[in-house]
């Protein structure tokens, strides 16, 4: 009898579970429908339209943000450090050792855009991360090899570049390339563009472009990423990160 009536229930589950998934699925999208059957350049140029059109926030907003986006999923009171994987206290955010700060994926002297309203406050591309691990990856660009980072498990770095741990690799990816598309020479800032170099100083570029493409396609969005956009879009910014909704855009435009 508990089988059969099981059996009657699927059903019913299959519908209310689409009644909730398809309202967001169409929601994403209207949001791209500009970006729809595009390639290449003409995909990178439509998506920037679409998603410069965004709330900014300040600096100081930051740190709330980052409270909300980067929350632990199994402890409300904490956030999950970028690079580290650390699970900490969002009341635990600040300069000391052991705190949390603000980390730009893009490193803001890349393009010189410091802590400007803009780039240099995209949530986007704003985590946390431990002092100490911020530091030790400074403005540096994205490759792989080097030494092991202290307090940052499956982080390497070397004189010039940096590697995350491969649960974020992708994340890392998605974060830059959003950075690339969205801000594109306008508003007084500079046009950002991944390459094939790990030395960009203070170049408005961060590498390495292959490696990040690698990155992208090994460590596909997960829920955390595809929450954090959510709610990014939701409650903050109002636009979203495209290569987190279609990964496959990364190959579209960079392949």
């Amino acid at each position: 009898m508990f089988i059969r009536r099981w059996k009657v229930l699927l059903p019913v589950i299959g519908v209310l579970a689409s009644t909730v998934i398809a309202p967001q699925a169409a929601a994403a999208d209207d949001y791209y429908a500009a970006a729809q059957g595009k390639s290449g350049h003409e995909l990178k140029v439509a998506l920037h339209q679409i998603i410069k059109n965004n709330t900014k926030i300040s600096y100081a907003q930051v740190w709330e943000a980052l409270k909300d986006t980067d929350q632990d999923p199994n402890n409300t009171n904490n956030v999950i450090l970028l690079y580290s994987g650390r699970s900490q206290s969002k009341n635990s955010n600040g300069g000391n050792p052991n705190d949390w700060n603000r980390e730009h994926v893009w490193a803001k002297s890349h393009g010189d855009f410091g802590t400007a309203t803009g780039p240099g406050t995209d949530v986007h591309h704003l985590r946390p991360e431990d002092v100490s691990v911020n530091s030790t990856r400074g403005n540096k660009d994205f490759d792989l090899g080097g030494s092991a980072v202290s307090e940052c498990p499956g982080c390497k770095t070397d004189g010039d570049s940096f590697e995350p741990r491969d649960a974020v690799k992708g994340d890392v990816a998605r974060m830059i390339l959003y950075m690339a598309v969205r801000y594109d020479g306008e508003d007084g800032f500079a046009d950002l563009e991944p390459n094939e170099s790990v030395n960009n100083g203070s170049k408005p570029a961060i590498g390495k472009l292959s490696v990040l493409r690698q990155w992208a396609k090994q460590d596909p969005p997960d829920a955390f990423e595809q929450r954090r956009n959510q709610v990014i879009y939701d409650k903050y910014q109002h636009n979203r990160n495209p290569f987190i909704d279609h990964p496959e855009w990364v190959a579209s435009i960079w392949g």
